[in-house]
């Protein structure tokens, strides 16, 4: 052979060479990947070609699946209550994908999973069409629909634990959207979908406000800097005064912080925490310094960046401050920022006697014959505070319900715990303040079922924290009172 068809050949040998060695790749190494790219227009033809598992609340599916009369999909996701429900489901799309416990549990409710294997296997031995399994929730029906049609056209958020345990029992976003709309491949989907994109809706129903937004907690956070103050020795006795004088000048400023309300010179704790006076909180802030602030705050669950539900939660945040900007996170008007969850678990905490539960809202994954694949255990997430301080704090909180600013979320013969909170925000604190409401109720055996956290946006709110106890308070209660009536 001379020495150009040498040259060709071995070039030519070379090139079939590199297309054994990429088909290879592609069918061996890059396999699964691809086959699970959301733009391989198989892999969603397969999930929707059999009925997808359900999501299971109360022991009844608020999930469905409806047979397609045309197209490459046989089968679209259906939803009962479905904007109710959302902002725990999220959405199962054939045109625009999944999120939320729809995209995290998608290989159970699909029958995908490899934990599915056995089953299927046995299906397809004996004929029968592959079938999705089902996720379980911890979430309690009434309390969700309590939380939901508490918050009614306003714009805000609900979420409630199981202080013992962790679970979840409500997870409310307001406003909200129906992803029954976009669940199929339509032009109308499309346009379902498209109204609400924030870009489209500026208020902005695809948003979790529960899990996702985080927002100044305002005095509900007085709660921590009590917890802060107790554990590190300021103050020992709830009942003791705190030598605070009313105005309370911030440390290295010219600006006195004030009141909205209340005899708040030299107060107790207690009457502090009752009536909600700034200047003690602030004083104790400053006393604690921003340090062990941030370490009581992080033992509560802030600053955790991979809190998982499983869906993620945002991080709240309690930062590194100068002192009179950290006298001001005290009162929960300074930087630190909370998601509702986050000061659920706050009252959680409390009412658990210091020992903090890491939230979850998935207690069991199941395949199509009800056999359990997996069980989610309660964990412990941390222990902010002593049994002791937890013990002082619920005596707080206990009063500012019996006579303080939470009265609106008193139940009768049951023990409640609370904390208002009015969020100044906007520039010049030029919008409307948030409402906050966070509490717990307590049985008459001592077991605490519920803590909540409530707030509302856009509400007309009254002065100072009176606002939370009007506007927020009413909905823990009615949240508080269904998980109650469901333990009875």
């Amino acid at each position: 052979m001379n020495k150009p068809l040498r040259r060709i050949a071995i070039f030519c040998g070379l090139l079939v060479l590199a297309l054994l060695v990429r088909t290879n790749y592609l069918q061996y190494v890059k396999a699964d990947e691809l086959a699970s790219q959301t733009e391989n227009r198989r892999v969603n033809i397969a999930r929707y070609a059999t009925p997808r598992g359900d999501i299971i609340v109360d022991g009844k599916a608020i999930t469905g699946s409806v047979e397609m009369s045309s197209g490459d999909y046989k089968y679209k996701r259906t939803w009962k209550d479905g904007p109710m429900w959302a902002p725990v489901t999220g959405y199962s799309s054939q045109a625009f994908g999944a999120n939320q416990l729809e995209k995290l549990e998608d290989g159970i409710l699909t029958g995908n999973d490899d934990r599915l294997f056995f089953r299927n296997t046995l299906d397809m031995l004996t004929g029968k069409a592959q079938k999705g399994g089902s996720v379980v929730t911890t979430l309690n029906a009434a309390a969700q629909k309590a939380a939901y049609e508490g918050l009614g056209d306003k714009k805000g958020a609900v979420a409630a634990i199981d202080p013992a345990t962790g679970k979840i029992l409500a997870l409310v976003s307001t406003p909200s959207y129906d992803p029954s709309k976009f669940a199929g491949y339509s032009d109308e989907d499309a346009k379902a979908w498209n109204a609400v994109q924030k870009k489209n809706n500026p208020d902005d129903p695809m948003l979790n406000r529960a899990l996702r937004e985080t927002y100044p907690p305002g005095s509900t956070f007085k709660i921590v800097t009590a917890a802060a103050a107790l554990e590190n020795g300021i103050v020992s006795g709830i009942d003791d005064p705190t030598d605070t004088p009313d105005p309370y000048r911030l440390p290295q400023s010219t600006k006195d912080l004030t009141n909205e309300h209340g005899k708040c010179e030299n107060a107790t704790l207690r009457e502090a925490l009752r009536v909600s006076c700034n200047t003690v909180f602030g004083k104790l802030a400053d006393q604690v310094g921003n340090e062990k602030m941030i370490e009581q705050a992080e033992k509560f669950g802030f600053g955790n960046k991979e809190l998982d539900t499983p869906v993620r939660a945002a991080e709240s945040v309690y930062p590194e401050d100068n002192r009179p900007q950290n006298a001001l996170d005290g009162i929960g008007q300074g930087s630190n920022r909370a998601t509702p969850l986050q000061m659920a678990m706050v009252a959680a905490a409390v009412a658990n006697d210091g020992k903090l539960m890491r939230p979850y809202m998935v207690d069991q994954l199941r395949a199509s014959n009800l056999d359990v694949i997996t069980t989610t255990d309660p964990e412990e997430l941390s222990q902010p505070m002593s049994s002791e301080t937890a013990q002082k704090l619920q005596a707080m909180m206990e009063t500012v319900v019996e006579t303080g600013t939470g009265t609106n979320a008193a139940i009768d013969g049951v023990k409640v715990g609370g904390k208002t909170g009015t969020a100044q925000h906007g520039l010049n604190n030029s919008e409307k303040p948030y409402a906050w409401f966070v509490s717990y109720a307590k049985l008459s055996d001592g077991s605490s079922p519920v803590a909540v956290a409530v707030i509302v946006e856009d509400g007309a709110a009254n002065r100072g924290d009176i606002s939370g106890g009007g506007l927020a308070a009413p909905i823990a209660k009615a949240v508080m009172k269904a998980v109650i009536g469901n333990n009875k």
